[in-house]
């Protein structure tokens, strides 16, 4: 009998690498001799690069600019001359000083300054991973910081963050990084919202980022005048594209900019860690993340891991903090049955804590109430 154990991160609580280990060690307590095969997973977001280098890519450590502007000691995952850049882990959410948030002047100039690491380094095919961003400011920080001029009326570089773009007037070029050219950019977003208007990156992720209703139409003015410069400088505009909206913005600076194609994060990073091949023999697919609910739908990784999967034939099942979703919305994402966290220690900070006690216990759960059944051929 043969398991892939494939989940994302439980956020706030543990990465994808210890999720998977210990529902490994679970399902091996509960049923020895079981073949369990790990592969912890991401969708661009939060923990692309772990998973990246849990699938045999080198880890390169790197130091950039946080969203605030202060240096942080971060990392890109690279194979031979493929890389992967995972934007929340040098200018995300979670980089942002003791937390506070900053959506007016937060940047996205430090993920450039990795790119700009990884061309240098001699990659030819990157991934850039753009979730959990903390700025709203269309990726003219990664573009400046790759050789790009945003200049306001006085030929001045424009102030960092969203809130700069409004005194944008042109956007310069002519110093882009010449390792762009050759390079092979693959935007990893799970997202399709064009850059501006009510389903926009100010709109819809501006308030998650900290922004304020006023903050909100603050921002979304400057993204409109920063695809207005954009599109007088390349020809086209690519503000209503799908993905434009990524990152708040940076998926609109890769695509009109940089010439990168945009794919689901999830696709992406199973194509990485070598998913499918791990697919073969295999009985049952156990996935999962912390929340299990309407925005998994969405292509997150379980839903991602489950359509993979389900092509060829293979049962899965989901493990996650916590579940929202019905039998049916399950049983549409391709998913058996869940296993949550929650309903084995209702109080949510044990739950966290203990997380990886629980995700062992599940793992025995499983083994029990699903694997039993196909040894015995029940």
């Amino acid at each position: 009998m043969k398991i892939v154990v494939a989940p994302d991160k439980f956020k706030g609580s543990l990465p994808a690498t210890q999720v998977a280990a210990a529902i490994a060690v679970g399902l091996h307590a509960g049923l020895p001799g079981v073949e369990v095969v790990t592969i912890p997973v991401a969708d661009g977001g939060e923990g692309t690069v772990d998973a990246a280098v849990a699938a045999g890519f080198e880890r390169v450590p790197v130091t950039a600019a946080g969203p605030a502007g202060d240096p942080v000691r971060a990392s890109y995952a690279r194979r031979g001359e493929v890389a992967v850049v995972e934007l929340a882990g040098v200018c995300g959410l979670a980089r942002l000083p003791a937390g506070r948030p900053a959506p007016l002047t937060a940047s996205s100039f430090g993920a450039g300054e990795v790119l700009r690491a990884v061309l240098e380094a001699g990659a030819r095919r990157i991934v850039l991973g753009v979730g959990g961003s903390a700025s709203t400011d269309g990726g003219a920080g990664l573009l400046q910081a790759l050789g790009a001029r945003v200049l306001d009326t006085s030929g001045e570089p424009v102030r960092p963050g969203g809130a700069g773009l409004r005194d944008v007037v042109t956007l310069d070029l002519t110093r882009l990084h010449r390792a762009l050219y050759p390079a092979d950019i693959i935007l990893a977003a799970d997202v399709d919202n064009p850059l501006t208007g009510p389903d926009g990156a100010a709109e819809v992720y501006g308030p998650q980022k900290g922004a304020s209703p006023a903050e909100v139409a603050l921002l979304d003015e400057g993204l409109r005048r920063w695809a207005a410069v954009v599109a007088a400088a390349v020809g086209r505009d690519w503000s209503r594209a799908p993905g434009a909206g990524a990152a708040g913005g940076v998926g609109f600076g890769a695509l009109a900019v940089l010439g990168a194609t945009r794919r689901p994060g999830i696709e992406l990073v199973l194509d990485l860690t070598g998913f499918e091949t791990a697919l073969d023999g295999a009985d049952l697919v156990i996935t999962g993340e912390g929340s299990l609910d309407a925005q998994s739908l969405a292509g997150k990784t379980p839903v991602g891991v489950a359509r993979a999967a389900a092509r060829r034939g293979i049962g899965v099942i989901a493990v996650a903090g916590r579940s929202t979703l019905t039998e049916a919305e399950l049983a549409a994402a391709g998913i058996a049955a869940v296993y949550a966290l929650s309903d084995l220690e209702p109080d949510l900070e044990r739950c966290r804590a203990e997380a990886a006690r629980l995700l062992r216990r599940t793992g025995q759960m499983i083994a029990r109430d699903r694997l039993a059944e196909l040894v015995t051929g029940a």
